[in-house]
């Protein structure tokens, strides 16, 4: 499969992931550097117009190099935690990881999204403590003022609570770890989101208000960034709200077979012909649901062993009730979306097993329904 996109350039592959360009990226490029062309002039006022540009252009290169670094710092994060990364596509505003799907657990969420702020802080700690021994007034301290700027910059404003930024990212997980429901925590964040960009557009009114110098440009800046933020976060809430109505999860229920968990694995394997399996134990406490990789390895092994040594104990918070799923699903829905088990048992108003819920099936029903 191609990672890159019509008109996209991909320029490096780190840890394995590799690093794309977008057309949009080098339109900001070139905006950039003619931008701080003044800033150098002001600050070197005896270079020439070459050496001014060679500069503006170093500058350029530098935040396109810091961006990366954030976003590499999400990446390696991400490996660490065993969650892969598609790519990391680097665009006019900044750039993105995409990983390969969502951290399963807050504290992942949490960590990943605060690995890129992090490294962004360091280099702007070393750029500052590197400005600190150069010369002022020369080209070298210019740029490490300016990279220690763009780092500071690029950190605080990733930090602020409205995805998709990072810091809606550490707000989704402190409210997905406090309420368990992630669904809620996304659209929580999202609305954080609207509020932000929101703060940037009265910033801008703000500033080009003033009538300082280069107040068009930072309004252009806050309106670019204010349509990035809008965007994400109105994006965000419509894959809630698609997720949340287009699937049926009564219609995903599979019935369930009820076996003794002292049967031997081979059988209960056999017996299962494809059906979920609840292991019950001789006192009538289920065991839990038959684990189908696992009986496959011990039958291999032993066929005769008991069931009950494949069997995935049933947690409470992996117990659904068949009224829920007819009702309204949404907290089923997302109890499903954010634990980590692949199956859950369904149960009616008496608390009788009523069928089985595997994620599997979840995932296929809103990949199908995003393809329609």
């Amino acid at each position: 499969m191609q990672d890159a996109g019509e008109g996209e350039v991909r320029v490096a592959r780190l840890f394995g992931v590799p690093v794309l360009l977008t057309p949009s990226w080098w339109i900001g490029a070139l905006v950039i550097t003619v931008a701080y062309l003044p800033v150098v002039r002001a600050v070197l006022p005896e270079v020439d117009d070459l050496t001014g540009l060679a500069v503006a252009g170093g500058i350029t290169v530098l935040l396109a190099a810091s961006v990366l670094a954030h976003e590499i710092g999400h990446c390696v994060m991400a490996l660490r935690l065993g969650l892969p990364v598609r790519r990391v596509r680097l665009f006019l505003l900044g750039g993105v990881s995409e990983l390969a799907r969502p951290p399963a657990r807050p504290r992942d969420e949490a960590l990943v999204a605060a690995a890129g702020p992090a490294v962004s802080v360091l280099l702007a700690a070393l750029a500052g403590a590197t400005a600190l021994v150069l010369p002022a007034g020369t080209a070298g301290w210019l740029l490490a003022v300016q990279l220690a700027a763009i780092n500071a910059v690029v950190a605080a404003f990733n930090l602020l609570p409205g995805l998709p930024l990072d810091g809606g990212r550490v707000l989704r997980a402190a409210v997905w770890s406090a309420t368990g429901r992630r669904g809620l925590a996304s659209r929580g964040a999202a609305a954080g989101g609207l509020l932000v960009g929101a703060g940037l557009v009265v910033w801008g009114l703000s500033t080009l208000g003033s009538g300082a110098p280069g107040a068009w440009l930072q309004f252009g800046v806050a309106a670019v960034t204010a349509w990035y933020v809008f965007a994400g976060a109105l994006a965000e809430l419509s894959r809630q709200r698609q997720q949340l109505s287009s699937v049926s999860l009564a219609g995903l229920v599979r019935p369930v077979l009820q076996l003794p968990a002292e049967s031997a694995v081979a059988d209960a394997l056999h017996a299962a012909a494809g059906r979920a399996v609840l292991l019950v134990r001789a006192d009538g406490v289920a065991a839990g649901l038959l684990d189908q990789e696992t009986a496959t390895e011990l039958a291999g092994q032993a066929p005769l062993a008991p069931a009950g040594g494949a069997a995935q104990p049933v947690a409470q918070d992996t117990v659904l009730e068949d009224a829920e799923l007819r009702g309204d699903p949404t907290a089923a829905l997302e109890r499903m979306l954010a634990s980590p088990d692949w199956q859950f048992l369904v149960v009616d108003g008496a608390g009788r097993p009523a069928g089985v819920l595997l994620r599997a099936d979840l995932y296929a029903a809103l990949a199908e329904r995003r393809r329609r």
